[in-house]
């Protein structure tokens, strides 16, 4: 149960999504709190019942989104929904899942020749790179929401993130990135290529021998080559990667985001969603509310727990009325189950006071496809 609306103002979800100044909605939270739901939820909702055009983008390795959506699969490319209520409202849905490699690759072709492309794709390093590097999934997810964004072919644009401390390293892996690339090591690596094209090797000498050779055994001689040469081509980029990341870095501060931390009445979720908001607001970036999934509700929350224990306990004293003193029971272990959800939902609320605040009951069953979509869309943007 979400604290009461003393605790926590309301959070409008509607009001986020008709806002044509919103542009970008980032929903962040831990893993299995139904965070990839949420977003196509709020997607859904945002082309049926306030006609803009968006796009869902996900980078949960999972496809639990194309499912739900009732797409056989999702690639790189915004694919769009059939099958949607958008004939009164005149909105569009696409969806998409990033491709990690792909994107690198995208970002290589972009801003090199074919030849130094073809250069940079047969390096040994740049393929471990784009496919495996810790935080380049991260990181060209940015790549990949800063180019739908400078498209200007969406209304809306609707990011569904890893588990909170991978969405953590969404907006860290940028900066982490763009430090790597221009760090003192890999500046000395590429020092070669802009004297004259000399092998790293060649550098060899009175000035740089010892930092060489105590690289070359640390790193291995293979690896020092194809990095060197992975950095070396990379040269006319660097500019480039900083420069996108910072701009998609303020596009995330700007008014026109708005995050939604997504969370269950669990202490491990709720404890995510306090640390991201956190640091959320070190980075100034704007906040829009909380989404608590899979709340607990009792039917006659008039009747606690105690109250419902008791009178079982009486009419099964009395006998005859085993069926109704079993119902008692369940209502017991579910209000009990409320009450605790609140106390822990609280954790935030007291942390966080001024974050508006939504429940959606828990559903009877997992949501695979487009009605039950709706079904959270609606629960989410209640009044």
């Amino acid at each position: 149960m979400v604290p009461s609306e003393d605790a926590a103002p309301q959070l409008d979800v509607d009001q986020i999504l008709a806002d044509p100044g919103v542009r970008i909605v980032v929903c962040c939270g831990a893993g299995g709190v139904g965070k990839t739901t949420t977003a196509a939820a709020l997607a859904l909702r945002a082309a049926e019942h306030h006609g803009r055009r968006t796009v869902v983008l996900t980078i949960d390795p999972a496809r639990r989104l194309a499912q739900s959506l009732g797409l056989t699969e999702l690639d790189n490319t915004p694919r769009q929904v059939k099958g949607i209520d958008v004939e009164g409202s005149g909105g569009e849905l696409h969806a998409m899942m990033l491709d990690m490699k792909r994107t690198f690759d995208d970002v290589v072709l972009q801003h090199t020749d074919p030849a130094k492309a073809a250069e940079i794709f047969a390096n040994p390093f740049y393929q471990a790179m784009s496919s495996t590097f810790a935080g380049t999934q991260e990181y060209m997810a940015m790549e990949k929401l800063g180019q739908l964004h400078a498209r200007g072919e969406w209304d809306l644009i609707v990011v569904d993130t890893p588990p909170s401390r991978s969405a953590l390293d969404f907006l860290d892996a940028p900066a982490r990135l763009s430090r790597f690339l221009d760090g003192r090591m890999l500046r000395l690596l590429l020092a070669p290529a802009r004297s004259g094209g000399r092998s790293m090797f060649s550098l060899v000498t009175a000035s740089f021998g010892m930092f060489s050779k105590v690289v070359q055994k640390v790193l291995g001689a293979q690896l020092l080559t194809d990095l060197s040469g992975f950095v070396a081509a990379l040269d006319s980029m660097f500019g480039g990667f900083r420069q996108r990341a910072e701009q998609t870095y303020r596009i995330l501060q700007a008014r026109e985001t708005a995050f939604l931390l997504v969370a269950t009445p669990e202490p491990d979720a709720v404890r995510e969603a306090a640390y991201f908001a956190g640091r959320l607001r070190e980075e100034q970036m704007p906040l829009a509310g909380l989404v608590l999934n899979r709340v607990h509700r009792p039917a006659v929350p008039e009747l606690d727990a105690e109250q419902s224990r008791v009178a079982a306990e009486r009419l099964t004293e009395l006998g005859g009325h085993e069926a109704t003193a079993d119902v008692l029971r369940a209502h017991a272990a579910l209000a009990r189950q409320a009450v605790r959800e609140q106390q822990v939902a609280e954790r935030f609320t007291e942390a966080f006071p001024a974050v508006p605040a939504v429940s959606v009951t828990a559903q009877p069953a997992d949501v695979h496809d487009v009605d039950g979509l709706r079904t959270i869309g609606a629960a989410i943007s209640r009044p």
